[in-house]
């Protein structure tokens, strides 16, 4: 890698501060601010949003008249957007306002149903898999599991391009015992963690290059899908337990944990990743069937 000028270390670090500084201001504003008034900030937010990002808009209205025939009409197509737009805005607000916040208050206003099955494989002291998508507030679902069941969730990800945020970002998840291995090299890390007892969460709807993924059926159409979690399932004998979490007034979460997905190794490895790659996606259209405007329309799923 070639080494940085002085300049450009000068200019990165100008922009670190002013990350850091953002941060810290929007989180002394989300703790002072009633939940009123952030939820019409969100709002607000989202919709200015929408309707500047002319390039997601148009993401998110081909992707909705690629999943839903017939088409979904234009003013439920807005609604949908913005929606997509606030639940990132409270994803991101989460994490700042969760900055500092005890364990106990996390869970304040978060339920759950289907917790007995994650409780089921810890009495066997049997671990597994948890395989979600960009739905709902899903960085709040990764911390409210991990405390709620006592166990350290390691999730996969990109790591942001401000070093000084991604350590933050770091510390403020390894608080709530949720830690973090980076795409690269992500295999390597997800074997280690599941070796030291650890759980891994995957986001199976992540954007993934075509050569990397594997073919699924989602919405009648062939899609592009991660089959990390199918891999790890296979090779350690662990059951994929799909969890998502939602939301109604963006105060009080549900999380919701469905029936596991079995682990399978055949003699046929393609068949086996394929079945187990499907029944991921299988579940999580049966989720966003349930509430569209909880996910993330913004990636291209269907390239």
């Amino acid at each position: 890698m070639p080494k940085r000028s002085s300049a450009w270390q000068r200019n990165y670090l100008i922009l670190d501060t002013l990350y850091l500084g953002l941060y810290k201001l929007f989180g002394f504003l989300l703790w002072i601010l009633p939940a009123g008034v952030i939820r019409v900030l969100m709002k607000g937010l989202a919709w200015f949003a929408y309707m500047v990002s002319a390039k997601h808009r148009k993401i998110i209205q081909s992707n909705l008249d690629l999943a839903y025939q017939p088409p979904v009409g234009d003013k439920e197509k807005k609604e949908i957007g913005i929606h997509a737009f606030m639940n990132l805005i409270d994803t991101v607000f989460g994490i700042i306002r969760r900055d500092g916040m005890r364990t106990d208050d996390v869970l304040e206003n978060v339920s759950f149903a289907g917790g007995e099955i994650i409780e089921k494989y810890q009495k066997e002291g049997k671990n597994f898999i948890l395989v979600t998508g960009h739905y709902g507030n899903w960085e709040l679902l990764s911390q409210s599991i991990a405390i709620k069941f006592n166990l350290t969730l390691v999730g996969v990800g990109r790591k942001l391009d401000s070093d000084l945020m991604d350590k933050v970002l770091k510390e403020n998840r390894e608080r709530f015992n949720v830690e973090m291995v980076y795409k690269q090299g992500a295999i390597k890390g997800c074997i280690k963690s599941i070796n030291e007892g650890k759980v891994i969460g995957i986001l199976t709807d992540q954007g993934i290059r075509k050569s990397q993924s594997i073919e699924v059926d989602f919405f009648g159409r062939r899609a592009s899908h991660t089959p990390l979690a199918s891999i790890l399932s296979r090779k350690f004998d662990l059951d994929l337990v799909p969890a998502y979490i939602s939301t109604e007034d963006y105060i009080h979460y549900k999380v919701k944990i469905y029936e596991p997905i079995k682990a399978l190794k055949t003699e046929k490895q393609e068949e086996d990743l394929a079945t187990l790659t499907q029944a991921q996606a299988d579940i999580m259209e049966q989720v966003i069937k349930e509430d569209p405007k909880q996910w993330f329309w913004m990636h291209k799923r269907w390239k």
